[in-house]
């Protein structure tokens, strides 16, 4: 059934912690990933796409705003968010659905959408531990009991687990399996309704690691490429990222026990449970656009695909997010609109994620607030020259993992990288291109001083330019 509307429906599909280097369409072989594969080969991706926020809820306001964290005021998780520019799609006539993860606060806020249909983080241990959310809910009428570090500190391998973990119950009770089943069943049983705004939010793959035991014993024999941690790396670390590292091996955020100086094996199972999550998703994630498909939305449709973060699983020895390393800043960014967005096009220019906003916008006849910290991607997605960013950002301020710095921000050039540490004499500076794997701090290197007092002034610029661009933002935007 062909859809009538002229404005394109939107389909938001974002996963929660999941590296660039993790799509077999983006250079990865090693991984199976055949859905997102075809959307990479039919449509535009970013090889440079950095997120605003080093933690979910930073990231995600900036991304679902078009602000800075700093400019928001959501600097950590559970930060008050409760609006976004869904508003401005259910305003001029969208049907606005959330199934899945959002993250806002509080957790069930409207948010601009008609329906939600919210499924929170997999070990949901601090805020919102008791918001029973519709994975709760289906897992209690199934008589389960939900899999998190309460029941798996039971475990005699708890400690060496690295966070990775057999999904027992059925599979269609997976977080990631379930929202992939929900988003289809929606579709399919909702009457065809357009323009239509569909976002999608997989929980994973966020630690838990825990897929089925079908695909983490695939995973399990493969050769999967993982960096070495090099004592040189952790010695030039800035402090506050040597204390948390320690943090991160004393308390079991997300049920993963960092180990300081984990072994080969449990590095290996770490990655492979990690990936063989990323597998499902893309499981689910073709199901979804079958089902798209089948009802008749996608022949008028955009289909965006990326993450709030990645996981540096252990690379430069860190637990998860809350550094500013490539693994953690920079990740996928893939859009599909056949007709529409240009065909098997690689953009390597560096770009911020909240940057793909106004051109969904603009396709939907929307206008882009003034204030919008945003610079337009939609000429790049058409083939076009026309997108140029000298620069992105990240920020983070302390919260309950990342606790001895007041704020942190990144500066990234497409040659340079700055993490600046509020107050403090040290910091981070990477030569990217000699050192793409951000192994050599030259921070105190009088060689390069003259860089690092041009990124600094520029971080300086940046802030005064955003504060004034954003003078009317107030409390109630957020």
């Amino acid at each position: 059934m062909a859809m009538s509307n002229t404005k394109p429906n939107i389909i938001f599909i974002i996963t929660d912690q999941q590296r660039y280097d993790t799509i077999c369409g983006l250079g990865c072989s090693h991984v199976d990933t055949p859905n997102l594969d075809r959307l990479i080969k039919e449509g535009t991706h970013f090889t440079n796409c950095h997120v605003a926020g080093a933690s979910c809820v930073p990231s995600r306001a900036s991304l679902f705003t078009g602000f800075y964290p700093h400019t928001t005021g959501i600097l950590k998780n559970a930060d008050l968010w409760r609006h976004g520019w869904m508003e401005l799609f259910k305003e001029s006539g969208y049907h606005t659905v959330n199934i899945g993860k959002m993250h806002t606060w509080p957790l069930n806020t409207p948010a601009g959408f008609n329906e939600r249909y919210n499924v929170e983080n997999k070990d949901r241990f601090l805020e919102g531990r008791y918001y029973f959310d519709e994975w709760d809910r289906a897992l209690a009428a199934n008589g389960m009991t939900k899999q998190q570090r309460e029941t798996y500190r039971a475990r005699v391998d708890y400690k060496d687990s690295l966070g990775a973990f057999d999904w027992e119950m059925p599979e269609r009770l997976h977080s990631d399996m379930f929202v992939g089943g929900m988003a289809s069943w929606w579709v399919d049983s909702y009457p065809i309704t357009e323009p239509l705004f569909l976002q999608v939010g997989f929980p994973g793959p966020h630690p838990p690691y825990d897929p089925t035991t079908e695909y983490s014993a695939d995973y399990m024999d493969r050769d999967i490429p993982i960096d070495p941690v090099l004592q040189s790396d952790l010695d030039s670390q800035p402090a506050p990222f040597k204390s948390m590292r320690i943090h991160n091996a004393e308390v079991d955020h997300d049920s993963v026990v960092h180990h300081l100086d984990p072994s080969e094996e449990a590095r290996h199972k770490q990655r492979a449970y990690y990936l063989a999550n990323v597998t499902m998703i893309d499981k689910k994630v073709g199901e979804i656009i079958e089902t798209l498909d089948r009802k008749g939305y996608l022949e008028n449709s955009i289909i965006i695909f990326t993450s709030d973060h990645g996981d540096c699983l252990g690379d430069h020895g860190h637990s998860q997010k809350w550094t500013m390393y490539e693994q953690v800043t920079n990740v996928p960014m893939i859009v599909w609109s056949p007709g529409r967005v240009a065909a098997g096009h690689k953009v390597d220019d560096i770009m911020q994620q909240m940057d793909i906003v106004p051109a969904l916008l603009n396709y939907a006849g929307i206008e882009t607030p003034e204030m919008f910290e945003t610079k337009s991607v939609q000429a790049a997605l058409e083939g076009r020259d026309g997108y140029v960013r000298d620069y992105v950002y990240c920020e983070q301020s302390r919260d309950g993992i990342l606790q001895d710095t007041e704020f942190m921000t990144m500066v990234r050039s497409k040659d340079w990288k700055l993490v600046h540490f509020l107050g403090e004499e040290y910091g981070q500076l990477f030569d990217l291109n000699n050192d793409p794997k951000e192994i050599e701090n030259r921070w105190d290197d009088p060689a390069v001083e003259t860089i690092k007092r041009e990124m600094l002034d520029h971080l300086l610029q940046w802030r005064m330019e955003s504060q004034h661009h954003t003078r009317d933002f107030s409390r109630e935007h957020r």
